[in-house]
């Protein structure tokens, strides 16, 4: 079988070609949307990606902020700048940079975000209304992966996904995302995780399989059927190259479409954070 490598890159490079217009429409009004990204400490692969964000919103014209901390930043001062950010009207997001340094309460720190800011769409006023059907932000990976299945073409409606990977960031959400009855939607889905029995047997189920679990190539040719749809969300940097959660190799020409590491999901998460900002952003006109 061939198999269709899901060019990433493109698909994001539209999306950000999109959202230019609706900028320039935003600018002419006298209003610049803005994204503050916060960093505690110096973690070299939340460097890249906060760079890799700044740059991003540097070619779309959006103000970019960044707070870099030292890792010894405490709770309260970073709780304080928070509240700066929530209250700044120049601000329409705002993402703190995870993994965050051990002694900070990750939960306290993401649900001080003000919702109606919380571009990553963690905050649980944000999951709760996407759990409903009722979403203001998507969060932005599981969002990608949506983007990418429906601007290839690949019907979702009625088939078996299977998630591999049950975190708050991807797995979960992902999951009430696809099971909607909506748009690019209304699949059903199964979710993997570590205490799933017989991987296997789940997976070769799959017209589309997503593997989210964070375990470098752990999906191999074999567990998945013929035809289906595989989507890499894994990035593992193993001997100094970066691998997915997928082994590449042994599942091309087996599936349908795949997607590529780098080069496939993680350019999406870059491009669905932009469209939150430029959202949000829009939201405040019509307060």
């Amino acid at each position: 079988m061939k198999t269709t490598i899901i060019d990433g890159k493109k698909v994001s490079q539209e999306i950000r070609e999109e959202l230019k217009p609706r900028i320039q429409s935003l600018t002419q009004q006298g209003l610049k949307p803005g994204l503050a990204v916060i960093l505690v400490g110096d973690d070299p692969a939340s460097q890249v990606y906060v760079r890799n964000k700044e740059k991003a919103c540097e070619k779309l014209g959006i103000y970019s902020l960044k707070h870099q901390l030292p890792s010894t930043t405490g709770q309260t001062e970073l709780l304080h700048l928070i509240d700066e950010l929530n209250s700044n009207p120049a601000i329409h997001g705002i993402l703190v940079q995870l993994p965050l340094p051990k002694h900070l309460d990750e939960k306290r720190i993401l649900y001080h975000i003000n919702p109606l800011k919380d571009v990553d769409g963690f905050h649980p006023y944000n999951l709760g209304r996407l759990m409903i059907g009722d979403p203001i932000f998507l969060p932005c990976t599981p969002w990608g992966v949506q983007e990418l299945l429906s601007r290839y073409q690949i019907d979702i409606s009625r088939k078996h996904v299977v998630i591999v990977g049950r975190s708050n960031i991807v797995g979960k959400p992902l999951a009430m995302m696809l099971v909607q009855k909506a748009k690019a939607a209304n699949a059903t889905v199964t979710i993997c995780h570590t205490g799933t029995e017989n991987l296997a047997q789940h997976t070769r189920m799959a017209d589309i399989l997503i593997a989210a679990a964070g375990s470098p190539k752990m999906i191999t040719g074999e567990l998945i059927r013929e035809g289906a749809v595989v989507i890499d969300v894994g990035i593992n940097k193993v001997e100094s190259q970066l691998v997915g959660d997928v082994d590449f190799e042994s599942v091309t020409d087996r599936a349908s479409f795949v997607t590529p590491v780098p080069g496939g999901v993680g350019p999406m998460t870059i491009a669905m954070l932009m469209a939150n900002t430029v959202k949000s952003a829009e939201r405040t006109l019509q307060r």
